[in-house]
């Protein structure tokens, strides 16, 4: 009994492996003891039978039953089984932690291994542990009930109910009969009859047990299908006519007796014919999934009672209140509509018809309350990993997707969460399964569902599916949402509008795939959408082509595209390319794979692809034609770009950057020119620029050389990279994304060819000019491409023709403006001043102005006032263009540094960034500095030619703006630059140059009190570039005695510092000039100090730093010279030692001087003796210590230390 005692409590525990792990355990342990009893005792005198009436109902358990059965319990189990089993059924109904839990698990497994109890002993045990009497308390009474819940449910599920063999030792009769498992079903039916909230629980048990039943054979069982016919008469009333089963309320369908049909209908099938007189009138011919009883399901679903027939006998089921957890039944319908794969079963009934009465028009109707709607999602939870692909429109029917839409959509309605959890569930789903994307975007933005799905319930459902689903998922979407653009009739002017609303949606739609970065870009799909866009933004189908690569032309829209359409087909051609541009990818060459941006998976520019498009529809006459057609000059401008473009395909190998560069702008500006129409007019000026410099580039690709106008005479000078350049300046100028993309990125590939002069036509663009120069006419109704809500709108080059006319057109309005201003000004002085005498007169005012007079007044104010905001605007709006541009030709500079960090042309741009980051206008300056910042002090590398005379001047400009600046974030970022100079120069052996600039500027700081420099000037060229530094020793130790005041030499002190500590391995001939140095350092250092404390000019912090000096010197000295002996003979620790006695009033200047003779001191030989070996351990020990009381007789302060007070009180605290 020992042995076993201990196990019960932890069966108590709150932990599942513990309390499992303490079952396994005490079963073991029983079944051995059980195994060891002797069963000794002789057959009982009076031995009864079960204590079952003559119906097979449990008798009421007397006081005799009770010690009858628990005789036999004690003579046929051993002790310990005996009480193990009784007090595990007193468990049962312990309310403490997980009792129930814990001592059921063992109860069972115990019932299921002992075969000397029967079924009628542990009934009787445990009716008689869990009766209840009128004076218990609520929670007794349901504590006793769920023990006897319990109870019958282990003697269910350890096999108890239907064990026969073998026969109970010392007695013939069986463990089980039918008396006794009829009495246990009938006992679990009491139970769900006496409390509702128990009813669920009870019948799960009673379905086990017909599971149970259903499994065993006829030999074994015998009497299996009397006890089943019994209980289904019980429940169902087959005995009884129709109307009287209406007529008992026993008889009303509840979930739980729709679940008990369901598991007789699967457990035995060939019983149909019975089912038919049971389930009626309430389900008809036999088959509760039968369509016509689906409505009367519903209702029982919803935890309404049904009896007899029509509307009428609809009641609420007694006691039943609403619960999180849906009803078993719900698994048992599942399991039987939508087995499982690899179940085995059938499917049985119609799913689809099944959703949409028993849930979509139930759970989910309108008038359907948030618990039941609750229940629903619940269950579309369950059902959804069990649907197909091709199934999945069987759940998302109307009314559910009204009501997730509206809970998904606000996060303060009821269900909200559970909406989201939903969405969770769906994107899990195509993530194990990346083919459901497709058919979930299906629903979602299908006839139940809405376009804008993701819109309206401000989520990225939708596009997060799409960023899972495979390749072929999204090639399907696309066909889908493709096959929309037609509408299916177009009578009326409305649906013709609903037409072009949708088309709209497509378009972006489809773009939206390409600008998804999450989602895996194919080359299929891509290029689709990329030909749709082209053929309806620039082309009219005339005839469809259905033999035709391009899916577009396959047949002709109906309606057509409008120019609202095709406009924006062309904004979200550009828009797909930008993005594209900006794409990587990686392709295969013939040595190595590398990762190129804006191609295709070959190495193909996207663009190339929409011109080779383009080309093919403008030869296909026949089908499709352009939107707007071309002249023979512009045709001819046309043709030479195209041949060029196919020259330089073929123009070498190896594709070099500079040929790859010149082929996208070249193939970018004929895309501009295709894009521009004759209405608002072609910019064949830039085209034939780019032809231009292109051909004079790479003159040996161009067939007909033939001078542009634009540079002809002198102009044919100009060098053809800046001809390039300029048109990569004009697309900038444009303000559109594509343009922006295409020119940055044909810069990237052009700037390993730029000159000089490139450099300076790209800084001209930063030159500040002034706003009214600058023209922005943001009425013009000009050809738009893309917006840009982040750079504003147009900007125009005032030097073109076009600008003169619109600026000869705002003086004019201006000039008029101010006339019209002078003139209204002086009608009214007039006016008034007439009003004034009038009154002064004393005599009646004459008659002023009529009603129309007035109204030409109001007229003209009004014309006025608006000509006055008009302007203020226009000026605003070209300042904020010009900051936009010039922020775009930091861009460029930007790709500058980035591509190209060994570049020389850097030095030019230096001056300028500066000039640049301390302007006033605020994101110029921020992006300036921050180019400085994170490229320019970035860079690892130099130019390794550069022009020394110019960098030599860059470099003394900088120390002259650094002497004068008067913002420590502007002399940091000048420092920053002329680090930058000075590591070139030194690259090339101009040190005397950047020696000569930063001893001026020290000289400066020093000695000129107004000086704007600072430490951090100094120090960080000390640590990049120590070395030099050390040739500037001798400024640098004359800094101090010349310093103009305290401070000055105390900052000296920390750049004489910063030079000791940064001091690299010197070689062996450069050891004496340090020591030399060091010598000078400490006469130096000492004497300013000496001087200072006689005529108390220095303060504390001043003797500090000169201290800590001497310390770094001393330290440098050991590090660099520790194996020579002069390093020994530098420094004096006496003078040193004497300087302390005068610093003994601050204790932290002690402390230092006391580091400092240490510090020499150590640096002394040690004692040898004649063989050149050391002393022994004692010795040394014996010379150190009268070192140390050699060290303390040197620095007063230390003796002085010793009879401090202070001290023997801290010291006797210490021993305390």
């Amino acid at each position: 009994m020992s042995t076993i005692l201990p196990l019960f409590w932890d069966l108590s525990s709150s932990d599942k492996k513990k309390r499992l792990d303490t079952s396994a355990k005490l079963v073991a342990t029983l079944q051995k003891l059980q195994a060891t009893f002797a069963n000794e005792s002789a057959e009982p005198d009076v031995p009864s039978g079960e204590s079952f009436g003559v119906d097979g109902t449990p008798r009421d358990c007397s006081a005799e039953d009770v010690v009858e059965h628990n005789f036999r319990l004690d003579l046929l189990n051993s002790p310990d089984v005996a009480y193990s089993i009784r007090r595990l059924l007193r468990g049962l109904a312990s309310p403490r932690e997980s009792s129930r839990l814990g001592f059921a698990v063992a109860l069972t497994e115990l019932l299921s291994r002992v075969s000397t109890v029967s079924c009628a002993q542990i009934l009787a045990l445990v009716l008689d542990a869990s009766r209840t009497t009128g004076n218990q308390t609520g929670q007794e009474e349901r504590d006793l009930l769920f023990a006897r819940l319990f109870g019958l449910a282990s003697i269910v599920h350890s096999g108890l109910l239907v064990r026969t063999h073998p026969p109970l030792p010392q007695f013939p009769s069986a463990p089980s009969t039918p008396e006794s498992c009829g009495a246990v079903l009938k006992a679990l039916s009491t139970l769900a009859h006496a409390k509702s909230w128990l009813a669920e629980p009870a019948y799960w048990a009673v379905g086990s047990a017909l599971d149970l039943l259903a499994a065993t054979r006829d030999a074994d069982v015998p009497w299996r299908e009397k006890v089943v016919r019994a209980l289904l008469e019980e429940e169902f009333g087959e005995t009884s006519p129709v109307e009287e089963r209406a007529a008992k309320s026993e008889t009303v369908w509840t979930p739980e007796k729709i679940a008990l049909a369901l598991r007789a209908q699967r457990l035995w099938p060939e019983r149909e014919h019975e089912w038919r007189w049971l389930w009626a009138p309430t389900f008809r011919r036999g088959n509760i999934f039968h369509q016509a009883n689906l409505v009367t399901l519903a209702r029982i679903l919803r935890e309404t009672g049904f009896e007899g027939e029509g509307d009428n006998a609809v009641v609420t089921i007694p006691g039943r209140a609403w619960r999180p957890q849906v009803h078993h039944i719900w698994d048992e319908l599942l399991d039987q509509l939508l087995p499982l794969e690899g179940s085995g079963h059938t499917p049985k009934g119609s799913f689809p018809e099944f959703f949409r009465v028993v849930v979509d028009e139930s759970l989910f109707s309108v008038s359907a309350s948030n618990e039941r709607k609750y229940w629903g999602f619940v269950i579309f939870k369950k059902a959804l990993p069990r649907i197909k692909a091709t199934n999945l429109p069987m759940l998302f029917t109307k009314n559910f997707m009204r009501t997730w839409i509206n809970h998904l959509s606000h996060p303060d309605r009821y269900l909200h969460s559970f909406a989201k959890q939903i969405a969770t569930d769906i994107l899990s789903i195509v993530q194990k399964d990346p083919s459901l994307g497709f058919a979930f975007v299906l629903q979602l933005t299908g006839i139940h569902g809405n376009q804008q799905f993701d819109k309206l319930t401000r989520t990225k459902t939708v596009e997060s599916i799409l960023t899972m689903t495979n390749a072929e998922g999204i090639k399907d979407y696309i066909a889908h949402i493709l096959g929309q653009v037609d509408g299916t009739s177009s009578s009326a002017m409305s649906e013709v509008q609903l037409i072009n609303a949708h088309r709209s949606w497509i378009v972006d739609q489809i773009a939206a795939l390409i600008r998804n970065g999450a989602i895996p870009k194919d080359d299929g799909w891509v290029q689709q959408i990329l030909d749709w866009l082209t053929v309806h933004g620039i082309f009219v189908i005339k005839k469809r082509s259905p033999n035709s690569p391009i899916c577009a032309v396959h047949k002709v829209p109906s309606p057509p595209f409008t120019d609202d359409l095709r406009r924006q087909c062309r904004e979200r051609l550009l828009s797909c390319l930008t993005d594209l541009t900006r794409l990587s990818n990686v392709t295969q060459t013939a040595d190595r794979a590398q990762r190129v941006t804006g191609v295709t998976s070959n190495g193909e520019p996207w663009v190339s692809r929409v011109l080779q498009t383009i080309r093919r529809l403008d030869q296909a006459s026949k089908h499709v034609e352009l939107l707007s057609g071309f002249d023979s000059k512009d045709r001819e401008i046309l043709e030479r770009a195209c041949i060029l473009v196919t020259n330089l395909k073929k123009a070498s190998s190896d594709r070099s950057e500079d040929v790859l560069g010149v082929e996208l702008l070249l193939q970018s500006s004929i895309l501009q020119f295709y894009l521009e129409n004759n209405t608002d007019g072609r910019d064949v000026a830039s085209l034939e620029s780019c032809i231009d410099g292109a051909s004079r580039l790479f003159h040996s690709l161009d067939p007909s050389p033939v001078v542009s106008k634009p540079f002809q005479d002198d102009e044919r000078a100009i060098e053809p990279i800046d001809v390039l350049v300029d048109v990569i300046i004009g697309f900038l100028e444009k303000g559109t994304a594509y343009t922006r993309a295409a020119g940055n990125q044909s810069f990237s590939l052009l700037s390993g060819a730029i000159k000089d002069s490139t450099i300076n036509l790209i800084l001209s663009q930063l030159e500040h000019r002034d706003p009214s120069d600058l023209v922005v006419d943001s009425d013009e109704d000009s050809f738009v491409v893309e917006d840009d809500s982040s750079e504003g709108g147009h900007d125009n080059d005032s030097e073109s023709p076009s600008a003169d006319e619109h600026n000869e057109t705002l003086r004019t309005n201006e000039a008029g403006n101010e006339g019209l201003e002078k003139t209204t000004e002086d009608f009214l002085k007039n006016l008034i001043d007439s009003a004034v005498d009038s009154s002064d007169e004393g005599s009646e005012p004459e008659p002023g102005l009529d009603d129309d007079q007035m109204m030409a007044v109001d007229d003209q104010l009004a014309q006025l006032f608006k000509d006055r905001i008009r302007g203020k605007k226009s000026k605003e709006g070209a300042q904020r263009e010009a900051t936009h541009f010039k922020n775009r030709i930091l861009d460029l500079l930007n790709i500058l540094l980035k591509k190209q960090p060994k570049s020389a042309h850097i030095m030019q741009i230096l001056i300028p960034l500066l000039t640049l980051a301390f302007s006033d206008e605020k994101q110029l300056s921020e992006k300036a500095i921050g180019l400085l910042r994170s490229r320019i002090d970035k860079l690892k590398v130099v130019p390794s030619t550069i022009d020394v005379d110019k960098t030599s001047d860059i470099l003394n400009d900088l120390h002259v703006r650094a002497r004068k600046v008067h913002s420590s974030d502007a002399l940091a970022a000048i420092s920053l630059c002329s680090l930058y100079v000075s590591k070139a120069l030194l690259h090339v052996g101009a040190d005397t140059t950047v020696r000569t600039a930063y001893t001026l500027s020290l000289v400066d700081f020093t000695e000129r009190k107004a000086s704007d420099l600072n430490t951090d000037f100094f120090s960080e060229f000390i640590k990049r570039h120590p070395r030099t530094a050390w040739d500037m020793r001798e400024v640098l130790l004359a800094a101090p005695a010349k310093a103009v005041n305290a401070y000055r030499r105390g900052r000296a002190y920390v750049l004489l510092q910063a030079l000791l500590v940064s001091l690299p391995p010197m070689p062996e001939d450069e050891l004496d000039n340090l020591a030399v140095f060091m010598r000078q350092l400490q006469r130096s250092v000492h004497s300013v100090l000496s001087s200072a404390y006689d005529a108390h000019t220095t303060s504390t912090q001043s003797f500090k730093e000169a201290l800590k000096l001497t310390l770094a010197g001393t330290r440098t000295t050991k590090r660099l010279m520790a194996e020579r002996a002069t390093s020994v003979q530098i420094w004096e620790p006496t003078i040193w030692g004497e300087l302390c006695d005068c610093l003994k009033r601050s204790a932290s200047l002690v402390e230092l001087c006391r580091q400092i003779v240490n510090s020499m001191q150590a640096q002394q030989p040690s004692p040898k003796i004649d063989g050149g070996e050391r002393v022994g351990r004692k010795r040394e020990k014996a010379a150190a210590g009268r070192k140390r009381k050699a060290n303390n007789s040197m620095v007063p302060g230390a003796t002085e230390k010793k009879d401090d007070p202070t001290s023997r009180k801290r010291r006797k605290k210490k021993v305390m």
